[in-house]
């Protein structure tokens, strides 16, 4: 936070070394109110450019899923696939479905994905994957 204040400063201070090098008021009188405005508007957009830069979010690369993260928790693929389809919002029975499995079966993947994850509810669990970077 002191780095940022410290170059601002220094900033303002070689504008104003500037200016009094430029000795404004001759230069004032010599040239247009056309060319300061013009100036204040190049320099005002380089500004906006700048800090439009800094502020806008960057892409994001890629999705890889975190291998090393999925081992270290001990997190099967077949408990990935449930997760996944956890993420996309379906039911049990859809999941069951889908995966050719009992719905009691899908309840002990979703209860040991909790567990690992240590989180306590649907919507946990995905946020907590999605920071670890096991779902995209």
């Amino acid at each position: 936070m002191v780095r940022p204040i410290i170059l601002y400063g220094i900033g303002l201070a070689a504008a104003a070394f500037l200016l009094e090098w430029l000795n404004y008021k001759h230069v004032v009188h010599r040239w247009s109110a056309e060319f300061y405005i013009a100036c204040i508007a190049v320099i005002c957009v380089a500004l906006g450019i700048w800090v439009g830069s800094r502020l806008t979010a960057r892409p994001r690369q890629a999705f890889v899923r975190n291998d090393a993260a999925i081992a270290a928790l001990g997190i099967s693929a077949r408990e990935c696939q449930v997760l996944e389809m956890l993420a996309a919002g379906h039911a049990n029975k859809v999941i069951a479905r889908q995966l050719d499995i009992s719905p009691n079966t899908v309840k002990t993947h979703i209860a040991r994905v909790y567990e690992k994850l240590a989180v306590a509810s649907r919507t946990q669990a995905v946020q907590k994957a999605r920071t670890l970077d096991i779902l995209p």
